[in-house]
């Protein structure tokens, strides 16, 4: 029998797939479930959108994209990111695809050397993709606790001292994924 790498056995799963999974299971013996996992909602695509995909598919607008994603999406991300916040960025800029958990992964993976002792700062509680992905690409999870009575925010300080010569990434998520928290101007300053 084929045997996983410990790497693709540290990945694990992420537990709203198990959740999701019940979740289907309650659906298929008839319970009625809004299920506010994997962000699948409970009402159908609306029509225009369902029109603007079969009218994409028919003008040939199918098949693989460049690698980067559409020109014309990357042009829009950018204008939209940037007026958001008050920025200056060019479509060039900006890679499209499909979830993060792939993004993050080579982001860990482009600045990290497998086994070097390379540490990751990324937030608890937090996005389970972040753990398990500097695990499997070889470098050292540093938690960095995000604190109720911040509104899930982490302390500068204690960012700080959690700073250190091995340190090659710090994982920001503002609002915050799962708890929604947002952090502070002079926290980011």
């Amino acid at each position: 029998m084929l045997r996983h790498s410990r790497r693709a056995d540290s990945l694990g799963t992420e537990n709203a797939f198990v959740v999701l999974a019940e979740v289907n299971r309650l659906v298929r013996e008839g319970h009625d479930i809004v299920s506010f996992c994997i962000g699948q909602p409970d009402f159908p695509t609306p029509l225009h959108i369902q029109e603007a995909a079969i009218d994409a598919v028919r003008s040939g607008k199918h098949g693989y994209t460049p690698s980067a994603g559409i020109d014309e999406l990357r042009a829009a991300a950018a204008k939209s990111m940037g007026a958001l916040r008050g920025l200056d960025i060019a479509a060039d800029e900006v890679v499209v695809g499909a979830g993060a958990k792939p993004f993050i992964g080579y982001t860990i993976a482009s600045v990290t050397d497998y086994g070097a002792g390379d540490e990751v700062i990324f937030p608890v509680p937090g996005f389970p993709i972040y753990e398990s992905q500097i695990v499997a690409n070889g470098a050292v999870p540093v938690a960095l606790a995000l604190s109720e009575s911040r509104g899930f925010a982490f302390d500068p300080a204690d960012l700080a001292a959690r700073i250190g010569p091995r340190t090659k990434l710090l994982i920001l998520n503002t609002p915050h994924n799962p708890t929604g928290g947002l952090l502070a101007r002079a926290d980011l300053e």
